[in-house]
């Protein structure tokens, strides 16, 4: 029989009687090992617990990047689009409603952060993604770009690559010149931090684009 591979989560809070209450709700769930902040490590989870999204909380936050902490859980009381889209942008993967949070959930987000899951409340999910369709609409696609930073120029030679094409045949097909396309694969390689046209090619592809 495989041993159960226990969870290292560190737990914050400013409030030490929320704090103690989470650490109460998870000691004894075999899934779950509660370290100190002296053993943590960037493969810890950590449950960040706190009223409202204030400017304490996302310096909290702001630190936990710092130290390349990315598997980052937030639990608040009052929740918004803002606080969402505050919470993401400072390296946060999975977010929940204080009071809908019990021992269950609390181990399926720590789970969820340890498997590199993203994990919202289905309302904001949905308002965050109606958000990010407007961006792209109304922001992004009338200057050329899509959300995952690709110009429609350079979607087009990914494309291409990805049919097999050579770098001639692609700069006949789209009336550029060979050193052209060449300069929007090094850029977009660059720019991205891939290693070649392949990689390229498959990034493009898992972003949906191509």
């Amino acid at each position: 029989m495989s041993q159960l591979v226990r969870i290292p989560v560190l737990l914050l809070a400013a409030d030490p009687i929320l704090r103690n209450g989470l650490r109460t709700t998870l000691y004894s769930r075999p899934e779950i090992r509660l370290v100190d902040e002296d053993d943590s490590s960037p493969d810890t989870v950590v449950i960040v617990a706190s009223d409202r999204i204030d400017e304490h909380t996302k310096q909290t936050l702001r630190s936990l990047q710092c130290r390349r902490m990315t598997k980052v859980v937030l639990i608040a009381g009052d929740l918004d689009d803002a606080d969402v889209l505050a919470a993401v942008e400072n390296g946060v993967c999975a977010v929940a409603r204080r009071a809908e949070v019990d021992a269950d959930i609390l181990v399926r987000l720590a789970g969820a952060a340890m498997s590199g899951d993203g994990v919202l409340p289905p309302d904001l999910l949905g308002r965050l993604l109606g958000r990010v369709s407007r961006l792209q609409r109304q922001v992004l696609e009338p200057r050329g770009l899509h959300i995952a930073g690709f110009t429609d120029r350079e979607t087009e030679v990914l494309r291409l690559l990805a049919a097999g094409l050579s770098t001639s045949e692609i700069a006949r097909q789209l009336s550029y010149s060979q050193r052209t396309i060449k300069s929007i694969v090094h850029d977009v390689t660059n720019r991205f931090q891939l290693r070649n046209r392949s990689h390229a090619v498959a990034f493009a592809m898992r972003e949906g684009l191509i």
